[in-house]
């Protein structure tokens, strides 16, 4: 993508009705519509989607494909995709507006830094789909099941919240299920490390992203895993 395409994508994100982004890392604040800073945490049923319905995270959901199929399967839920990558969001929040899903919506930040924009027990639920699987050992606790990061979303979901992750690469797989092993608060529901051999779990794991696509033609298997934190 050139840098041209990446920069007019930049500017339409700050007049999608349905993007709120963090400029500043150093500054944990939200511009919405037109850059208008906005505070959601603990608001955001209230004032985003106006209404009272459940609330999941799909983490670094890339192009929203996820949150955007989501949307879709389950109207009387409200979803949002998070990502640091702004060109990758524009696609599925376009693909939300033209699709008149508003219950979908999309924030654009660092994942460490997602505590900061919702409150104690808003989110219901979590999707990580795909994400990098930052396979250097100096770099575990970069992955979105390490213990740093389950105890971030501890700060977010109710007592009993569920976590979904879904991978191609064997080496996050297993990690995950030595963290819940050895996570006090993490509880082991369902894994499986070749989820298309036999029937589907859940009507969730039909959707099929970009990069699983890619995965699947290079005859990757397609891990699993969901768990409970409490």
């Amino acid at each position: 993508m050139s840098k041209r395409n990446k920069l007019q994508k930049f500017a339409e994100l700050l007049s999608f009705p349905n993007v709120y982004e963090n400029f500043d890392s150093g500054k944990p604040q939200l511009a919405g519509e037109h850059g208008q800073i906005v505070d959601l945490k603990g608001q955001w049923r209230a004032q985003h989607f106006k209404n009272n319905a459940p609330l999941t995270l799909e983490l670094a959901c890339g192009r929203g494909e996820y949150s955007v199929a989501l949307g879709k399967m389950y109207p009387e839920r409200n979803f949002i995709g998070v990502d640091i990558k702004g060109a990758r969001i524009w696609k599925g929040a376009q693909a939300a507006l033209q699709e008149q899903l508003s219950n979908v919506a999309f924030l654009r930040t660092r994942i460490e830094q997602i505590m900061y924009f919702f409150a104690a027990e808003e989110v219901d639920e979590i999707w990580i789909t795909f994400p990098d699987p930052f396979l250097r050992n100096s770099k575990t606790n970069r992955r979105l099941t390490s213990p740093a990061f389950l105890d971030r979303y501890r700060q977010m979901m109710p007592n009993g919240g569920i976590v979904h992750l879904k991978t191609d690469d064997p080496t996050l797989y297993e990690f995950t299920l030595m963290v819940i092993r050895d996570y006090p608060a993490a509880t082991l529901l369902y894994t499986d490390d070749d989820i298309y051999a036999k029937p589907l779990p859940l009507p969730e794991l039909e959707i099929k992203t970009y990069y699983e696509r890619m995965h699947l033609a290079e005859q990757k298997t397609i891990k699993y895993v969901q768990f409970r934190l409490s």
